[in-house]
This record gives C-alpha cells, structure tokens and sequence, in this order.
C-alpha cells in the first residue's frame, strides 16, 4: 500500500517522538511522554479547529519533536538562560520538522509554513502561529497545569495568578470561549484560581 504525504509524516513524527524514554501513563496506556503530547496536540486540533489543514494539522503533532534532546537544565537556571533555551529549542523543532517532512514528500512553500508555526515566529501577524498557540495553551491548561502546579509548591497565588495570565494573553478570544464554554476539562482544584486570574 502507497501511503501519501501526510500519512507518511505522521508515521515519521510519530516514530521519532517514540524515541523518547521519559514515559507517562494515560487512560491505562503507557506512552513515551512526547508521543502522547503529540497525540493530545492533535486531538485538542480536532476540538477546537477541526477545518485545520494538513499544513497545520502536522504543525500540531510535530511542535515538541524529540523536545528530550533540549533539556532545560543545560542552560543557566536564570531568564537569561531560559530564553536562550527557548530559542535554540523553537529552531531545533523546526528544523527537526523541517527534515522529516522532506523525506515525507513536502515541497519548500509547505514545509516553511510549518517551520513559521513551529518556530512560534509572527504570533501576532501570523494567524498559523497564534493557532498554534491556542491549542498548545489549551493542551497546557487540560493536561499539565495541575502537574505543574503541584511541582511547584513553594509558589504562593500571586505567583500562580500572573502564570495563568501570561497563559491566558497568549491565546485569541475563540480560545478563551472555548476553554470556559466547558469544551476543556479545567482541573477542578484550579477552577477558582483560574476564574480570579481571567477576570482581573
């Protein structure tokens, strides 16, 4: 059997996030941890943009690509160290992105648009970017925002209140609605401190 394109990229992303040997249990299913994000990256897509294209479909499954070989901890433990993390880690993803989807068959014009997302460049101008930004945050806040919370313990809700607002100004207005319609789960302990923070 032939596979197409986007068949074809969705086998190599997904085997490429296999990889990872940091491994998460969900709905009694062992995962390796950016297979799984990658797996709630797309069924969140389905949600909340199911018209989304295959250009932004495989954006979606491939933003944390082996996201393990840039640990944090290599960089200094300051905002200085963190940004420049963040950069190199956003242009490894996409240049990861970029070369599966070479041996998938993508032309240069389809490949650059997902790099653009990938990359998390032009948020404000761009409208794949801020699409990708959505799912991300709402995939944060239904997923990983309680896992986050109880890591940090020694953050008081002053703390807590400016994460979930810099979340929160990261998305558009549609992400918003979605996310308090009830088409997320909130984590339930987190609902009130979510409300406070989103109506300040």
């Amino acid at each position: 059997m032939i596979q197409n394109n986007f068949e074809l990229a969705l086998e190599l992303i997904d085997a490429a996030n296999n990889e990872d040997t940091n491994i998460e249990s969900s709905d009694g299913k062992q995962w390796s941890k950016e297979l799984l994000y990658s797996h709630r990256m797309t069924d969140m897509q389905q949600r909340y943009a199911p018209d989304a294209d295959d250009a932004m479909k495989l954006a979606m499954r491939v933003q944390h690509i082996q996201r393990w070989k840039y640990p944090r901890d290599e960089y200094p433990m300051d905002r200085t160290g963190y940004h420049l993390w963040r950069t190199n880690l956003y242009t490894f993803h996409a240049d990861t992105a970029a070369a599966l989807l070479v041996k998938a068959g993508y032309d240069d014009e389809f490949i650059n648009r997902v790099k653009l997302a990938v990359s998390k460049k032009s948020l404000k101008t761009n409208p794949d970017t801020r699409l990708l930004e959505d799912v991300s945050a709402l995939v944060f806040i239904e997923h990983y925002m309680l896992a986050f919370v109880e890591k940090h313990p020694e953050y008081d809700e002053e703390k807590w209140l400016l994460i979930i607002k810099r979340t929160w100004n990261k998305m558009t207005e549609k992400a918003h609605d979605f996310a308090l319609s009830g088409s997320i789960k909130l984590p339930e302990s987190l609902i009130p401190l979510i409300q406070k923070a989103v109506s300040e």
